[in-house]
C-alpha cells in the first residue's frame, strides 16, 4: 500500500506535490484532470493511512501544497506597499495555507476514522470535503477562495450543477471522480469496488451530459445596453496622490468615447463593441492635463476631507462638463437618440467624497447621456456631528445625469489586512499593518442589498471578494435581475484576477443570474446567467467593453434553498456510505 511503502516525510512530501498538483485545475491553468489526479493520490494516502491521525497530517500536507500554490498571487498585493517587507507576502500565503489546510485534514481524519471499507471511505470524505469547505467560508469571517470544484469551469457540464447543489456540491464530485479513478486501479480491491469505481465515474460523467443540457441559450438583442469601463490603471500608481485627478479623467474620457461611438461599431457575433481603443489609443491617460475650469480646487484632495469649493467653483464645473458632454446626449446634436445605458466603473474609481462634493458630481453626471445611470466604486465618510471623521465604507453608488445620487451599497464582507486589521494592538505591536493606505477603518454594511435602479432592472451588488461566498450574495426578499461585481483586482497578480473570475462564473450559475464585473486592470466582463462569458476585456488592457445585459434565469433550485441543497447531497452520500460499510464483507 502507497503509506506503508515510503517513509513518513516521503510521504508527506507526496501529499504537498499532490495538492499543488490538484491546485492546476484552477484558472489560469484550467487543467481539470490534474485535479482530479492529484485529488485521487489524496483519496488513496487516506485510504491506506494507518492510523485517522496520520491520515489527518496526510490532508494537511496536502493542503499546504494546494493552497500555497493557488494562493500565490497574495504575495504580489504586499509589493504594492512600503509599510511591510514584500518577502512578508510569501509568509502570509503560507502561514494562510497551513491554516486553510487544517480543513483538509479534518476531513481526511473523518473520512478514515469513521468508516473501515473503501467504498463509504470515499464518500463520507467526498461529504466531509464539503462541510470543511463551508467551514472555511463561515469560520474568522471566512475565506472561501478556491473551492475545489471551481475546477469543473473547464469542463462545463459538470459546472452547471452548480444551480442545484451549489459549488460545494461540486467539490464533493470532484472527490467522487478521484475516489472512483482510485477504487478502479486500488491493489487487490474486490471486483464489487472495482465496480462502484466505475459507476462513480460513470455518475459524474453522466451528471455533466445533464448539466450541458440544462444550460440555456438566449437571444437578447434589446436588452439594456451596457458600457464596462476598464482604464487599466495599475496598483503601483493607483493611489499616488499627484495622479488622482488623471485617473478620474481617464474613466470620463473613456465613458464619453464609447458613449459616442456609433451603434454600428456593435459585432453581434461576440456581444460586444469592438472597442474604442483605436480612438483612445493616442491618449496618455497618465499624463493627462486636468482641464483647469473643470477640475479647479479638486487637486489631490484627501478622500476623506469636507467639501471646501465655492458655488462658483461648482459652477465652472458644470460649465465645463457641459462642455465635454458626449456626442450623443450634446444639445443640438444630429446624432441618433438611442435608449438609456448603464455605465459601470470599477471599485474605489472616484478617489473623492462624492456624496459632499458637488463639482465631482456634476463633472461625472455631464459623462453620461440623459438617460443614463453611471455605477460606480467610491468612498462614503462617516462623521460625528461636529464632522470629524468616524469611518469610511467601500461603497457603490449610483448617479443620474443630473448629478443625483439614486443608491448606494456598502460593503458588508471586508477583507482582513485590506481593509481593517483583526486584533489591531496585537497585530500592529508585530510590525502588521493595512496593505491599503490610510489609518481609518473601513466599517462593514449590512449584507446583501438590491438596489432599484430608476428605469431599469434591480440590480444586486456585491464588491471585489464578496463575490466568491456561495448562497450569500443576493437579497433574498428583493431578488435582483442581474448582479454587479466591482473590484480591484490590480492587487493580484496574473493568476489572481481569472481566479476571481472564476468564481464569479460559479455564482452567475448558482443564482442564475447574469453578472456585470468592472475592475481597473481587468478582468472585466459580463456573464450570462449559465456562467458563460458573454463579453470580457483582457487584464493589463484598457477599453470598454459595449455588450446587452443578459436576461436572468428562474430562480434555481439552489437560489431557492441555498446551502440546504448542498446539505442534502452530503447526507445522501452519508447515508449511502453507512450501507455499504455495512456491507463491507462484498466492497471490501
Amino acid at each position: 500500500m502507497l503509506t506503508k511503502s515510503l517513509p513518513a516525510l516521503a510521504l508527506f512530501f507526496v501529499a504537498l506535490i499532490a495538492g499543488a498538483i490538484a491546485s492546476l485545475g484552477f484558472e489560469p491553468t484550467a487543467m481539470w484532470l490534474l485535479t482530479v489526479i492529484g485529488v485521487t493520490f489524496l483519496v488513496a494516502m487516506v485510504d491506506t493511512a494507518a492510523t485517522s491521525t496520520r491520515a489527518a497530517l496526510l490532508g494537511w500536507g496536502f493542503g499546504i501544497g494546494h493552497f500555497t500554490t493557488g494562493l500565490g498571487w497574495i504575495a504580489t498585493a504586499f509589493s504594492f506597499q512600503s509599510k511591510m517587507p514584500a518577502v512578508l507576502g510569501w509568509v502570509s500565503v503560507v502561514l494562510l495555507s497551513m491554516f486553510l489546510a487544517l480543513y483538509i485534514g479534518m476531513a481526511a481524519y473523518l473520512a478514515r476514522r469513521l468508516v473501515r471499507g473503501a467504498v463509504p471511505r470515499v464518500l463520507i470524505l467526498a461529504a466531509a470535503w464539503m462541510l470543511a469547505e463551508w467551514l472555511r467560508g463561515w469560520v474568522l469571517t471566512g475565506f472561501a477562495w478556491n473551492p475545489l470544484g471551481a475546477a469543473w469551469l473547464s469542463a462545463p457540464g459538470i459546472a452547471q450543477l452548480a444551480a442545484s447543489g451549489g459549488a460545494l456540491a461540486l467539490s464533493g464530485l470532484m472527490v467522487l471522480a478521484a475516489g472512483g479513478l482510485w477504487l478502479i486501479v486500488r491493489p487487490r480491491n474486490t471486483i464489487p469496488a472495482r465496480m462502484a469505481g466505475a459507476g462513480l465515474i460513470a455518475a459524474v460523467v453522466i451528471s455533466g451530459v445533464v448539466g450541458a443540457g440544462s444550460a440555456r441559450d438566449f437571444y437578447y438583442p434589446d436588452g439594456t445596453k451596457l458600457f464596462v469601463v476598464q482604464p487599466n490603471i495599475g496598483q503601483d500608481v493607483k493611489y499616488d496622490p499627484a495622479r488622482e485627478d488623471a485617473h478620474l479623467e481617464t474613466y470620463l474620457e473613456l465613458t464619453r468615447t464609447a458613449i459616442a461611438a456609433p451603434a454600428s461599431k456593435v459585432d453581434d457575433t461576440f456581444g460586444r463593441s469592438t472597442r474604442v481603443d483605436a480612438a483612445i489609443a493616442a491618449l496618455k491617460f497618465d499624463k493627462l492635463t486636468p482641464d483647469p475650469a473643470g477640475m479647479a480646487g479638486l487637486g489631490t484632495a484627501s478622500p476623506v476631507a469636507a467639501s471646501s469649493r465655492t458655488d462658483a467653483t461648482t459652477a465652472e464645473a458644470k460649465a465645463a462638463a457641459a462642455k465635454n458632454a458626449p456626442i450623443a446626449s450634446a444639445p443640438g446634436s444630429t446624432a441618433t437618440a438611442r435608449p438609456g445605458a448603464l455605465v459601470i466603473w470599477s471599485e474605489s474609481a472616484v478617489p473623492y467624497p462624492v456624496e459632499e462634493d458637488a463639482a465631482v458630481r456634476a463633472r461625472l453626471a455631464a459623462a453620461i447621456g440623459p438617460d443614463d445611470l453611471l455605477l460606480f466604486g467610491g468612498l462614503a465618510v462617516n462623521r460625528a456631528a461636529n464632522g470629524t471623521v468616524l469611518s469610511l465604507t467601500n461603497s457603490l453608488f449610483v448617479i443620474d445625469a443630473k448629478g443625483k445620487i439614486r443608491g448606494r451599497y456598502d460593503k458588508a464582507h471586508l477583507v482582513p489586512l485590506g481593509e481593517y486589521v483583526p486584533a489591531r494592538p496585537f497585530m500592529t505591536a508585530l510590525g502588521v499593518t493595512r496593505l491599503t493606505p490610510g489609518d481609518l477603518e473601513f466599517k462593514p454594511g449590512t449584507g446583501p442589498r438590491s438596489l432599484d435602479l430608476p428605469g431599469f432592472a434591480r440590480v444586486g451588488v456585491q464588491i471585489c471578494y464578496e463575490i466568491i461566498f456561495p448562497g450569500a450574495v443576493v437579497e433574498a426578499a428583493k431578488r435582483p435581475a442581474w448582479i454587479v461585481n466591482i473590484s480591484n483586482d490590480a492587487w493580484f497578480g496574473p493568476s489572481g484576477p481569472p481566479q476571481h473570475l472564476a468564481q464569479a462564473r460559479l455564482r452567475a450559475i448558482e443564482e442564475g443570474l447574469p453578472i456585470v464585473r468592472a475592475t481597473p486592470t481587468g478582468i472585466s466582463a459580463v456573464l450570462d446567467a449559465n456562467g458563460r462569458i458573454v463579453a470580457s476585456q483582457a487584464a493589463g488592457t484598457f477599453g470598454v467593453i459595449s455588450a446587452s445585459l443578459p436576461p436572468p434565469l428562474p430562480p434555481t433550485l439552489f437560489a431557492r434553498f441555498g446551502h440546504q441543497t448542498t446539505l442534502v447531497f452530503g447526507l445522501l452520500l452519508v447515508g449511502l456510505g453507512i450501507v455499504i460499510e455495512q456491507r463491507s464483507r462484498i466492497f471490501g
